[in-house]
């Protein structure tokens, strides 16, 4: 089964770092956002990827094309040019990386990947989030409902410090409490084919149009995952990873 993900975006509130790279090739530990994505679907034996390419995506084509030769030390013979590598076990992961365009919205993205994975359902997902999500799971969800769309359904991660109040006196203060409230949607989708003939075309948002449809049809159902998830929008998010991957600690770590 294949794995879409979307890694194409301009990622304008990180224009301190994508000014460089793209959103998913923003590193934490070492490693774009994208691997430890893709990571998670690895850890439960999806590993066959396809890439959804547009700003800079010449950075991310370089990445995997040279991840065999720059994942650990070499020995060169500059008489002959023999290059011997002596890294270890490497992911052993099937990577399609495909230019979906400049301007192309994240329904139009997935539009344009229709060919990849026509042969059945498929997963999908953003290249900038990660959860500590049951891949295994969600899958088995989706297939018990029978219709062609599940969704992740998340509690953002709180912004703000929560006050309880009796008129103008704080009875209860918490700062920053894990999740705030609702659900919202998390990526880490289920699809059908068929969903992807609900997209117009490249300008089309896969939020808005084709998923309002699919809710409007009785298609699409939503997998409530009450664990970790945090996505990248901002420099201060990309820290939250960095200091938990740092300490050991990093909930998404699943493999």
């Amino acid at each position: 089964m294949k794995t879409i993900i979307l890694a194409g975006g301009l990622g304008t509130r990180l224009a301190e770092e994508t000014d460089v790279r793209p959103k998913p090739m923003i590193e934490v530990g070492g490693r774009p956002l994208l691997w430890h994505v893709m990571s998670i679907y690895a850890a439960y034996g999806f590993s066959e990827f396809v890439v959804a390419l547009g700003h800079k995506a010449e950075h991310i084509k370089r990445y995997f094309l040279e991840y065999h030769g720059m994942s650990g030390d070499l020995t060169i013979e500059l008489a002959t040019g023999k290059v011997e590598s002596h890294a270890g076990p490497r992911p052993d992961w099937r990577v399609h990386l495909v230019d979906t365009g400049q301007e192309t919205q994240t329904g139009g993205r997935l539009r344009r990947l229709q060919a990849h994975v026509a042969d059945g359902t498929f997963m999908m997902t953003y290249g900038d989030g990660v959860a500590d999500i049951d891949i295994t799971r969600l899958l088995a969800f989706h297939r018990s409902h029978g219709r062609l769309a599940t969704v992740t359904a998340v509690r953002p991660p709180a912004r703000f410090g929560s006050l309880e109040l009796d008129g103008n006196r704080v009875t209860h203060f918490r700062e920053k409490p894990l999740a705030g409230e609702g659900w919202i949607n998390g990526g880490f989708f289920v699809l059908e084919p068929a969903a992807i003939d609900l997209i117009a075309g490249d300008l089309t948002l896969w939020e808005h149009e084709p998923m309002e449809q699919l809710a409007r049809d009785d298609q699409l159902r939503a997998y409530l995952h009450d664990g970790y998830w945090q996505p990248v929008d901002t420099l201060r998010e990309k820290r939250i990873l960095e200091s938990l991957w740092e300490s050991g600690r990093a909930p998404w770590k699943v493999w």
